[in-house]
């Protein structure tokens, strides 16, 4: 990449300014910026840069991530950025744990669709536990889970919800949504053809007629909390060092008020194949609930989150609807597509619409 087709974020003095103002900077300035790496995702683009200073700058980072979105998608259906700026605005802004990693800066331009984010680079402190789409082992599941945990109980039931801190969709929002969900489908089932068996798209059709039954739950508004949408595996940073617990979550591009059982089985249930989540779930699902009580949360007990847990996965069928309507590559879909169907088979999902 040229110094000319960097965005004027990663420029010296914009940085400058950036850093400035969240105090990871004093009166010294950025002199140079060199790009160590950029890396493209699905809807965004990741630089790393390495920042030299005019002077000492005590303290100041040595580097620095810088996320935009992905060029190819710039004006699309899907304005990839608008939300994780309003996360880091709002949530992690108002958070006592240190669960994510440091914003330095944060911009979304509405108008033309575009913003970024300048991130804490956490590239020679932490990894991501796996190559994608390989499972972490069951020690490095339960530091993610518990991870999970600690930032679930600090957003549980908090009175910022749908005030200061993330929107309730009301009613008619979500009848809205529900009429998009089944036009979606429409166009789903057409692209899918004899691919997709008239008993799943039976269980589609099913499931969207019990909609405004099911989310009852959602419209009680209790035992709710922030949840990351998008919570697999693999968007979480280990320590690299012990095992200590600086575990970060990154990837907020998602989240939303819902229930903390959304994350788990986005994690497990979509994710996993049957050998593997049928030997771990519930163990998993044990010590998520043991961390939840242990940070604090009351009056939610085991039951309750199975209970929760088995209509997330419900719910996660429309997630691979909506990735193929949305130009996700089939071998994120696919894939998804059939391991959710198996986990909604295995724990009894289609009783929830009885």
């Amino acid at each position: 990449m040229t110094t000319e087709s960097l965005p004027r974020a990663a420029s010296a003095e914009h940085l400058t300014a950036a850093l400035r103002r969240s105090g990871a900077l004093g009166d010294d300035r950025v002199r140079d910026v060199v790009v160590e790496s950029a890396r493209p995702t699905v809807l965004s683009r990741i630089l790393r840069l390495r920042l030299t200073y005019e002077a000492a700058a005590a303290g100041a980072p040595s580097s620095v991530i810088l996320k935009t979105g992905h060029p190819d998608r710039a004006g699309g259906a899907w304005y990839a950025g608008r939300q994780e700026v309003a996360f880091y605005d709002q949530v992690a802004a108002a958070m006592p744990a240190r669960l994510v990693p440091r914003c330095f800066d944060a911009f979304y331009d509405v108008e033309a669709q575009d913003g970024h984010l300048l991130l804490e680079d956490l590239t020679d402190s932490h990894v991501i536990a796996t190559v994608w789409p390989l499972p972490p082992t069951m020690e490095q599941c339960e530091r993610i889970l518990q991870a999970h945990a600690r930032f679930h109980a600090t957003w549980w039931d908090d009175p910022r919800l749908g005030a200061s801190v993330g929107t309730w969709t009301d009613v008619d929002a979500t009848d809205r949504d529900l009429q998009a969900s089944a036009e979606r489908f429409a166009r789903f089932s057409q692209l899918m053809g004899d691919r997709l068996a008239r008993e799943r798209r039976d269980l589609f059709e099913r499931l969207l007629d019990a909609a405004p039954r099911l989310l009852a739950r959602y419209h009680s508004h209790r035992n709710v909390t922030i949840v990351q949408g998008d919570a697999h595996v693999w968007n979480t940073f280990l320590p690299r060092e012990g095992g200590g617990d600086d575990v970060r979550l990154f990837d907020w591009d998602l989240w939303r008020i819902d229930c903390a059982s959304d994350d788990l089985a986005y994690m497990m249930a979509m994710h996993w194949y049957p050998d593997l989540r049928r030997r771990i779930e519930r163990p998993l699902l044990d010590r998520y609930h043991a961390a939840l009580v242990a940070h604090g949360v009351r009056g939610y007990d085991r039951r309750a989150l199975d209970d929760d847990y088995r209509l997330s996965v419900l719910w996660q069928i429309t997630t691979p609807v909506w990735q193929a309507t949305n130009d996700i590559p089939p071998v994120i879909w696919w894939n998804n597509l059939e391991r959710i169907l198996l986990a909604v088979d295995d724990l009894g999902c289609r009783d929830l619409l009885l």
